[in-house]
């Protein structure tokens, strides 16, 4: 038994040389090698080490628009995607233009259950009634023509919109899209467009998230009015480091691949929050979750400000997530972080109870190999849309393969949210399926592991029948079988409070560069379950053993045999191994007569009540 249904796979290290510093902590050095990173310039997070903003293709344009829609105060509205990174890809445009003098400037945030995704052609007619009278936010100038914003810029969004662009153009506005989305067979015809995927986009990041793709739009913005001219006495030209914070949560939140690239964007605004001068929205929603400046990690972004967050846009309207992340007043932003984190605590339960039908319909299955398709789609009438990803990605965690999760739109559509696994592109999948049976998806988007969809409930069946296909065109048995990949077996002096404060300094970590794992066999002195689920241990280290003589797979992410397998013989105790408190949440159902288990495990700083001490954190268990 073990209590992930996983098989431990080490990381293979390369060989050869490399340019790392010498006075890196040996493990510190094997996890970044592992992580094919070879010369010490990948370490470097400063910010002059950024790509510059001029190899993204349609950039030019974009600051043209912009700085003619300032010189004329023309009004502008941003419009968002309804999640973290739509959210903070918002607050970063909307702060950063009216920093450099923007005076009528707003945004449209559309309600996920009304309008859907994207810049559809209701959501224009929205945009043309943000003028009205009563609309004090961005008032209409004597002697403007036409009805609603001048100019429309998208923020995650817009890639795939070509009739909504369509519809803004016939109103008369000028449309900028930024988003980072992957493109259709058409691309809209905006004014200008932003996306390091759109083709022939040479920039060399193609990870950023939205809000890096909004980002880099303002700063080529201020660039091009410094060099106009247009920041001087009485127009200060603002510090665009600022909104660093807001970049970090945006993408750390959308999961996106951190990059060198990404990984300077992030280690920026961490380093800001950590300074205590991050927006006072993104302060608020970590001081709400308990964290405070000083030991914020990616994780804590990740994990949770950003589900927070999100809460706004899975349940209501992230109109309230955005205004948190807008405001300078830190009061309202407290006020506003609680009630936020009220909505993600209504989102918990409502996960939770889908979670279990989920589940339950998966045993229904048989949860074995020969009982599930290679491709699982599930759905019920009860699920709330606003939830149907985080159960699709706890559905694929548990049967390791890609899932579909399915709520009703209305009386004669359902939605999707698929989640993959490795080697399967699933945006890509769902093109293919689309191709050969075009009647069975009405829309679909997405980026490799995480995609979106509409289909009409009747052709829900003949969907599941063509994803199974599809899955299995791509992914074999082997492929499958669920993998947790470590960095290895730790020596007994490498327990310790000094390597965990050095492996969690070496980040960020996160999506496409993940945090240390480590794996090992130990003595269990100790075990209780603390607040029912979570199970509380005492561990001490055990010698190292083959990896034949403890079942260990010591393959490759591509089936080949590692190099460097473990070859001692099975001992006793470490002599000078101490014991070590650990913590396996969500395990409690883990036998208590196990004296002796395998674990793949995180080394973590526990702090309590002033005292600082080393933490295993434990994500697999089983029987050694």
């Amino acid at each position: 038994m073990n209590t992930s249904g996983r098989l431990l796979c080490r990381r293979p290290v390369p060989a050869g040389a490399d340019d790392l510093p010498s006075s890196l902590h040996p493990v510190l050095r094997r996890v970044y090698r592992a992580r094919q990173v070879r010369i010490a310039a990948e370490l470097d997070c400063t910010l002059d080490r950024l790509l510059p903003p001029t190899q993204l293709l349609g950039m030019e344009q974009a600051v043209t628009l912009l700085e003619r829609a300032l010189r004329a105060q023309r009004r502008i509205l941003v419009v968002a995607d309804f999640d973290a990174d739509g959210a903070t890809s918002c607050a970063v445009v909307v702060r950063a233009l009216k920093l450099m003098g923007a005076q009528n400037v707003d945004y449209l945030v559309p309600n996920r259950f009304e309008y859907g995704y994207g810049l559809t052609p209701e959501i224009v007619t929205l945009a043309t009634q943000k003028n009205d009278a009563q609309d004090a936010r961005m008032p209409r100038r004597p002697g403007m023509a036409g009805s609603g914003p001048d100019l429309l810029i998208t923020v995650d969004n817009g890639i795939s919109s070509v009739e909504g662009v369509r519809a803004a153009r016939g109103h008369g506005m000028q449309v900028l899209i930024t988003d980072h989305h992957l493109p259709g067979a058409v691309l809209p015809e905006a004014d200008a467009i932003v996306n390091p995927n759109q083709p022939g986009d040479s920039f060399p990041s193609k990870h950023l998230a939205g809000v890096g793709v909004a980002f880099y739009l303002m700063l080529a913005l201020r660039t091009q009015l410094r060099i106009a001219g247009w920041f001087g006495a009485d127009r200060t030209e603002p510090n665009l480091a600022n909104l660093l914070d807001l970049v970090a949560l945006g993408t750390v939140a959308d999961v996106v691949p951190l990059d060198a690239n990404n990984r300077i964007l992030v280690a920026q605004g961490l380093a800001r929050l950590n300074a205590g001068v991050g927006t006072p929205g993104v302060r608020a929603l970590l001081a709400v979750a308990g964290r405070a400046p000083g030991r914020i990690t990616a994780t804590d972004l990740g994990f949770l400000a950003g589900p927070r967050l999100n809460a706004a846009g899975r349940l209501a309207d992230m109109s309230l997530g955005i205004a948190c992340l807008l405001t300078d007043d830190p009061s309202e932003a407290q006020r506003m972080a609680h009630e936020l984190d009220t909505l993600n605590r209504e989102r918990r339960s409502i996960e939770a109870g889908m979670q279990t039908l989920a589940l339950a319909a998966v045993e229904n299955l048989k949860l074995d190999a020969a009982g599930l398709p290679r491709g699982l789609c599930l759905y019920d009438e009860s699920w709330h849309q606003g939830v149907i990803g985080l159960v699709a990605s706890r559905i694929k965690e548990r049967v390791h393969r890609p899932v579909i999760a399915f709520a009703p739109a209305n009386d004669t559509e359902l939605k999707g949210s698929a989640r993959s696994v490795p080697g399967l592109h699933i945006r890509d999948a769902l093109d293919n399926i689309a191709a050969r049976q075009p009647q069975l998806l009405s829309k679909f988007g997405g980026h490799a592991m995480a995609a979106g969809l509409s289909l009409a409930r009747d052709q829900f069946d003949a969907f599941a029948r063509a994803f199974d296909e599809e899955v299995g065109r791509w992914l074999s048995d082997d492929d499958l079988r669920g993998r947790l990949y470590t960095d290895g077996e730790l020596a007994a002096e490498d327990f310790s409070l000094n390597l965990a404060e050095t492996l969690r300094a070496g980040g960020p970590w996160g999506q496409g560069f993940p945090e240390p794992l480590f794996d090992g066999c130990f003595e269990v002195l100790d075990r209780r379950i603390v607040g029912e689920k979570h199970l509380k241990l005492t561990l001490r280290a055990l010698q190292g053993r083959s990896s034949a003589a403890r079942g260990h797979d010591s393959r490759d992410g591509g089936g080949r045999a590692t190099q460097g397998a473990v070859a001692e013989e099975p001992g006793a105790a470490s002599g000078n191994s101490k014991p070590i408190g650990a913590i396996a949440f969500h395990a409690a159902e883990t036998p208590l007569d196990w004296t002796r288990i395998r674990a793949a495990y995180r080394l973590d700083v526990n702090e309590y009540r002033g005292n600082r001490s080393l933490q295993l954190v434990l994500e697999h268990i089983e029987l050694a």
